[in-house]
């Protein structure tokens, strides 16, 4: 990975995230298949200027959805959830 704007592709902003940005100071994004925990934590560091204590990445697989008698599935993408040093943090909406 050659660009840390490559592995990092957007926040997953929901009622879970917001709850665990609050509570728990973790943040969490949508990144690139092939991005490890590595190369995740210094893309991090790299856009926000943060010292990140912890990553942890999920695989979630696309779901079936059908319309009509139509069947498809949605995209799976990784999941990265980046808890960040205590007293700092990330503005999500202005990324």
């Amino acid at each position: 990975m050659s660009n840390a704007r490559d592995i990092i592709i957007s926040p997953i902003i929901t009622e879970k995230t917001m709850k665990l940005t609050q509570e728990n100071n973790t943040y969490t994004f949508k990144v690139d298949k092939k991005a490890n925990k590595i190369a995740i934590r210094q893309a991090i560091e790299e856009i926000f200027n943060v010292n990140v204590v912890s990553v942890h990445t999920v695989n979630v697989s696309g779901k079936l959805k059908r319309v009509g008698r139509y069947i498809g599935r949605t995209s799976s993408y990784k999941k990265a959830i980046v808890k960040l040093a205590e007293g700092q943090d990330i503005d999500l909406f202005n990324y």
